[in-house]
């Protein structure tokens, strides 16, 4: 739906939050009604990827001329953690594994912010935070595969491991 949409257009910007909106609520709504399951959250973590990748070809021209190199790099530095995160689980897990950590929770809605925002005078500022914020998501998410026993789809924070997991 978002990629033949012109971006920052008003269209865009309908279904850019129609999908974030619908994202969040799709989570909720399968744990209140007790539907939620592995298989979803893994498609759900797969739809995140592929919306995350539609958005940041549609808004990579503007970031190009709006971000720094500090900031590439610390997205550079993100991505790369999160790349050896997904690596080392699936070595450890043979499966794909992603979690939904508060952290990553937390990264998402601030990424998700990033073209509502991408034009204001502290841009600069708010894309340093959300990269930073990004590469301790990725960083956290790493040491929990590589700290836990087995596999915890439900882990959402470092400091929340079991003993028995270490």
């Amino acid at each position: 739906m978002l990629l033949p949409v012109c971006a920052f257009s008003e269209a865009f910007f309908v279904i850019y939050t129609y999908c974030g909106v619908s994202d969040i609520l799709d989570g909720t709504l399968a744990r209140t009604m007790h539907c939620s399951n592995e298989s979803g959250a893994r498609l759900d973590s797969i739809a995140d990827i592929i919306f995350y990748a539609v958005t940041a070809f549609k808004v990579y021209p503007a970031l190009c001329s709006s971000l720094t190199p500090l900031i590439w790099c610390i997205i550079a530095a993100a991505a790369l953690l999160r790349i050896i995160s997904y690596s080392a689980a699936a070595i450890k897990y043979r499966r794909f594994a992603s979690l939904h950590t508060y952290m990553n929770k937390l990264t998402g809605f601030l990424v998700f912010t990033v073209p509502y925002v991408i034009f204001l005078p502290f841009a600069q500022l708010l894309c340093l935070i959300i990269s930073t914020v990004a590469v301790i998501a990725a960083a956290e998410e790493l040491i929990i595969h590589i700290s836990a026993g087995e596999y915890n789809a439900d882990a959402k924070t470092l400091f929340m491991l079991k003993e028995k997991d270490k």
